[in-house]
């Protein structure tokens, strides 16, 4: 498909797929924040506990990317 190969697709689609995936996440949490009125402490506790799964993904890539797997 337009001269790239399914290993490049896929490469593609969870590094900028995911990204913009996350960042929507990101946007939805700060809405539930938003209309919940849930405070500095309370929007942190959400960001900080929903957003809290994305971390271990990140991590997982940057080490690939430092080893070179």
């Amino acid at each position: 498909m337009f001269g790239l190969t399914e290993e490049q697709i896929s490469e593609f689609g969870m590094t900028f797929g995911v990204g913009a995936f996350m960042l929507f996440m990101l946007f939805i949490i700060g809405e539930i924040a938003w209309k919940s009125k849930a405070g500095k402490a309370g929007t942190f506790v959400l960001f900080f506990v929903l957003a809290f799964g994305m971390i271990g993904f990140v991590a997982k890539a940057v080490i690939q990317k430092m080893w070179g797997i």
